[in-house]
């Protein structure tokens, strides 16, 4: 059961988003946020998880908010011989408490060579990691609000895998899989803009941002899927109630909403936020095929992706999504595990 490298030399990075889980949504459905101690509960196990498989560095990004006090407090608490976590560094970094945090953290975990980053966070929190590093493998913990990317998963069984994969035990073609993307594109007079979005992106007929959270159906009239799971909440869990669609088939969904000219075919009721059902009307759904962009035909909105408001657009500007397969890895933990279970890469021999 020996690791393959120096353990000295394999870093992998953690990136906790320490106010995921607090917007809005969660607010009006009455639902509970993560608190900081279980947050740095959650990271206390995925360090000594990595540790007993071989990793020895982690670097982690820095906040305000209390993690890294709180973290910093239990790690002092070690004995010096216990040696139970990697060694463990906060990157060197002005801290904002904006989604510039994770941006700077992941560009800088990528540029220090980290073989795996760990996101704890919502929908947001993985695009943004994978908006600035889209070639570093992730395992992403469900910590957020929407959380249809990140799966709900034991954070030993994640640092298991990806220590096991980190320290070259698991091969890529046994441990990662390759996910799929929107692109956004919105040219106009003034200039291209440019995005992605890792499940959903919706149009809005709202023109402000306001509260970046998107929960009011009424307001909405298409949404774009990578992938479509009836299991999931938020906007993708409308694809997943008419026509679900799998996150490795090459293909992602559109969904266009009654309303605007459109004539209604059916109402939905879906999942919207935790304990939130709500209706909405659907005028037609469609496969996405890849590499093929579909093209917004509405005067002026909001494009939200993964769930929050962000990019505005006028009636002179040409809006476009373009789905992209193959587009980021993840490590597979399900995959990983199997393939440590059948190779026997946790067992000793007395």
């Amino acid at each position: 059961m020996r690791s393959s490298q120096n353990s000295d030399e394999v870093c992998v990075g953690i990136i906790a988003n320490p106010v995921s889980a607090r917007d809005i949504r969660r607010v009006i459905a009455n639902a509970s946020n993560l608190q900081i101690a279980e947050r740095v509960s959650i990271v206390l196990r995925l360090m000594s998880t990595l540790k007993s498989l071989g990793v020895g560095r982690v670097l982690v990004m820095p906040d305000k908010a209390g993690i890294r006090a709180l973290l910093n407090r239990h790690l002092q608490r070690e004995r010096p011989d216990a040696d139970l976590f990697p060694a463990v560094e906060f990157l060197d970094m002005d801290v904002t408490s904006t989604v510039e945090d994770t941006f700077t953290a992941a560009r800088l975990m990528r540029r220090r060579g980290v073989r795996a980053l760990i996101v704890l966070g919502g929908d947001g929190t993985h695009r943004a990691v994978v908006r600035e590093v889209a070639d570093v493998p992730i395992a992403g913990l469900s910590t957020g609000t929407n959380n249809a990317f990140p799966e709900l998963r034991e954070p030993t069984l994640v640092a298991m895998a990806v220590a096991l994969h980190a320290t070259g035990r698991i091969p890529a073609e046994h441990a990662l899989a390759w996910n799929k993307l929107l692109e956004v594109s919105i040219d106009g007079p003034d200039g291209s803009r440019r995005d992605i979005a890792l499940v959903d992106a919706v149009i809005s007929t709202e023109r402000c941002i306001g509260a970046r959270a998107v929960w009011k159906t009424d307001q909405l009239t298409a949404a774009y899927l990578t992938f479509a799971d009836p299991t999931a909440i938020g906007l993708s869990a409308i694809g997943g109630l008419l026509m679900p669609v799998d996150r490795r088939e090459p293909r992602g969904l559109a969904v266009q909403l009654a309303g605007d000219g459109h004539a209604k075919r059916l109402d939905l009721r879906a999942p919207i936020a935790p304990g939130m059902l709500l209706d909405v009307p659907i005028s037609s759904w469609t496969a996405m095929p890849p590499d093929e962009p579909f093209e917004v035909r509405h005067a002026g909105g909001i494009v939200a992706l993964d769930g929050e408001r962000e990019l505005p657009f006028d009636s002179g500007e040409r809006v476009r999504l373009t789905l992209r397969v193959n587009a980021f890895p993840t490590v597979d933990i399900p995959r990983s595990l199997h393939f440590a279970a059948r190779q026997g890469l946790l067992h000793t021999v007395s």
